[in-house]
């Protein structure tokens, strides 16, 4: 790797942003891919020092969950076959071991993260063929209710999980699963700990204490993953990081509403950012990432920290964090408040390695 501190982050929407600005299958991610407003390609990932990348297999909640179950297995596929073009940079990884193996070959480890329980179609059977064709988180929802769990930006239905929600919690511990805990309500956060044994697990969230966003996590929940040794991945999305981004994001919500056009067009897109470049989003920086970061190691410990920069999910980025060859300036920032490298490597690292060996192996 050719940053000083290997990263292992927790989410990336490279693979949604291909299949709505990409549908003739003809940009080649072994490029850089910045001129086509992209975060992420094979150089930039280099540059960043990533050495495994969870892959988020996102599908929009506004699907029918049926149709949502068939699309989540054209994500995987994507994925997959990103992986096979591109086989002296990428290889396909489950457990903490293969991230081991794959890193030391000097290759990127892909993970699959599947974002929104509406994917399983109520169904514990595709919830395993899931697990089976790889994916080792299953974020519960996304920014709308499923029937069995309640999301962070819905109103609560169920109070936190059903008794469903409460079956896939404990079957995802029998698989070896990462529940994922980002974009839900704090009553299923809890819900969720209540019921699960394994590590508590955020793949990009911030802390609510610094930025009252409903999608960033809470101080108590924050002592929740103290205790059971699980991480959350901080996330680089200006919303979650202070205030005045967090209304104006709220504004962008009510915007994308009003859009008529389906999520997965060019449509929504231009519209979206034609939007954004009228209004622009307040400034964000490195020192707010920072500071969530360091509010999260003095409530949950330094163990408690990971990355989910959630790249290419976004249309706007802090400044000095626009893209994924950026890492190492967060580590700059961090080393110039006194941490050590033995730190950022586990921040980067060593934490988010741990609570995979421990969940799924």
């Amino acid at each position: 790797m050719s940053a000083a501190v290997p990263v292992i982050d927790g989410h990336n929407d490279l693979p949604w942003r291909l299949r709505v600005r990409d549908p003739h299958d003809r940009l080649d991610i072994g490029t850089d891919l910045s001129g086509h407003k992209l975060h992420t390609d094979l150089p930039r990932l280099r540059k960043g020092g990533v050495g495994a990348q969870f892959w988020s297999v996102y599908v929009p909640v506004d699907r029918p969950e049926a149709t949502a179950a068939v699309q989540v297995l054209e994500q995987i596929d994507l994925v997959r076959r990103l992986a096979e073009r591109h086989p002296g940079d990428l290889a396909l990884a489950t457990s903490a071991d293969d991230i081991v193996r794959i890193a030391a070959s000097g290759r990127i480890a892909s993970l699959l993260g599947a974002e929104g329980g509406h994917c399983l179609d109520n169904s514990l059977g595709v919830l395993r063929a899931l697990h089976r064709l790889g994916v080792r988180y299953l974020t519960l929802t996304h920014s709308r209710n499923t029937t069995w769990a309640d999301s962070a930006t819905d109103e609560p239905a169920v109070g936190g999980l059903s008794p469903f929600g409460h079956e896939v919690v404990r079957e995802m511990n029998r698989l070896g699963m990462l529940v994922d805990l980002s974009h839900v309500a704090p009553a299923t956060m809890h819900a969720a700990l209540d019921t699960s044994t394994a590590p508590a697990f955020f793949s990009h969230s911030s802390a609510r204490a610094l930025c009252d966003h409903p999608r960033n996590v809470p101080d108590d929940v924050l002592a929740r993953v103290r205790d059971t040794g699980g991480v959350v991945m901080v996330t680089f999305v200006p919303f979650f990081l202070n205030e005045a981004c967090r209304q104006w994001g709220d504004e962008l919500y009510r915007v994308e509403d009003a859009i008529t056009s389906p999520w997965d067009t060019a449509d929504f897109e231009r519209e979206r950012t034609a939007w954004i470049a009228a209004n622009p989003c307040p400034p964000s920086t490195i020192s707010d990432v920072a500071d969530h970061v360091e509010h999260v190691r003095s409530v949950a410990g330094l163990g408690a920290v990971g990355l989910g920069g959630d790249f290419d999910g976004t249309e706007v980025l802090p400044d000095g964090l626009h893209d994924v060859s950026t890492y190492p300036a967060l580590f700059e920032e961090l080393s110039s408040r006194g941490w050590s490298e033995r730190e950022l490597r586990a921040l980067g690292w060593d934490n988010t390695l741990r609570v995979l060996r421990e969940t799924c192996g």
